[in-house]
């Protein structure tokens, strides 16, 4: 749906992350692993990457795709509630959240659970949906999403509602500003975002000292 897209907005966050190998990382809401499987092959065998999410029904498809990759020895997989996470406190040295913080209920509780976890000197990376800079491109945005996609997911997937979800929850969203703000709130400092393709997508980078 995002013309392929999507995949130059991760590689990004990856460039972006700074993690290094022997470190450990939690890819939260990771689903079908995408950004797990390359952060697996950054940390090595010394390190660690914990792929977790809420659904256990995506988190088996994620771990059949990164079997079938041949990524075992170095990943975990955790059911787990963004808002109350299982970890100790101080636990990782980098947390990624990509397209997931939308769909948490609390998102101020997740993001100071997702503070408590990370070490000092650790870095929390939100990839997000957020809002257009420019106008133009907020009306095209918007008539691309609520009539375009649910028509397309209903083509490709019989499924139109699911992508009228999408959509709604992509504009209930904080947008960039209130994001950073929330993220301060939560402790994290020196928060700061990236603006990706217009602000159709934000990358929110802070953290923990």
């Amino acid at each position: 749906m995002s013309f392929g897209v999507h995949r130059l907005w991760k590689r990004f966050a990856i460039d972006c992350s700074g993690v290094r190998p022997g470190q450990k990382v939690l890819d939260l809401a990771g689903g079908t692993g995408d950004l797990t499987a390359k952060f697996s092959r950054i940390v090595g065998e010394k390190g660690q990457v914990v792929l977790a999410d809420i659904n256990d029904s995506m988190l088996k498809v994620g771990r059949d795709k990164l079997r079938d990759l041949g990524v075992v020895s170095n990943v975990n997989y955790v059911q787990a509630n963004a808002q109350a996470l299982p970890f100790p406190e101080n636990t990782f040295d980098l947390i990624t959240i990509a397209f997931g913080l939308r769909n948490v209920t609390d998102k101020d509780e997740a993001l100071r659970s997702m503070y408590r976890v990370l070490k000092p000197g650790g870095r929390l990376l939100v990839l997000e949906f957020s809002k257009p800079s420019n106008e133009l491109l907020s009306k095209a945005y918007d008539m691309y999403s609520f009539n375009l996609l649910p028509t397309m997911g209903k083509v490709v997937a019989n499924d139109s509602e699911s992508y009228k979800y999408l959509a709604e929850s992509i504009r209930m969203h904080p947008d960039q500003d209130t994001l950073q703000g929330m993220m301060d709130t939560a402790g994290f400092e020196q928060t700061q975002y990236y603006n990706l393709t217009g602000g159709i997508v934000a990358l929110h980078r802070g953290y923990k000292f």
